[in-house]
């Protein structure tokens, strides 16, 4: 019985170790270290022009995102959507990490990282969609879009 209370301890006392060095990092750090992100957007802004006029429709949204195989190092990540799996790019610049999804066709997206805590664990982040068609189909991305929210680090 006192070998399980000392593994128990001990365990407790490791996950604490952990937790508490993954808070003392720096933010550059703390993103330098991130394998997965897991995104939520709450807000969004939609841009449009009307005989040349731009115009921008702020409302509430729900977007979200998952990142795997983040790889500040090389560069490399993948972002799991709707589609399945895609390969991006990442950049950490600064105390800030920028992903970038550029399509074939035209459309670019981006999702940029800032190392500044809304809650515990998650951090602020824009996701900005710049793509124009001349339809419009509900669900899809028809004209620039940006988005406003948060992204829990996993290390």
């Amino acid at each position: 019985m006192r070998s399980l209370s000392a593994t128990v301890f001990r365990t407790a006392s490791f996950a604490l170790l952990i937790t508490t060095t993954i808070r003392a990092q720096s933010p550059r750090e703390r993103l330098a270290a991130v394998k997965t992100l897991e995104c939520a957007f709450t807000v969004n802004a939609v841009a449009t022009w009307s005989n040349g006029v731009p115009s921008v429709a702020v409302k509430p949204g729900r977007l979200e995102m998952r990142f795997d195989t983040v790889n500040t190092d090389e560069g490399t990540a993948r972002v799991v959507g709707f589609f399945g799996p895609s390969d991006i790019t990442v950049r950490l610049s600064g105390d800030t990490l920028h992903l970038v999804q550029a399509f074939q066709n035209g459309p670019i997206y981006t999702t940029t990282v800032f190392p500044k805590e809304t809650r515990e664990g998650r951090l602020e982040a824009v996701h900005s969609r710049h793509e124009l068609t001349d339809v419009s189909l509900p669900g899809y991305t028809s004209s620039p879009e940006q988005y406003y929210g948060d992204c829990q680090v996993r290390p």
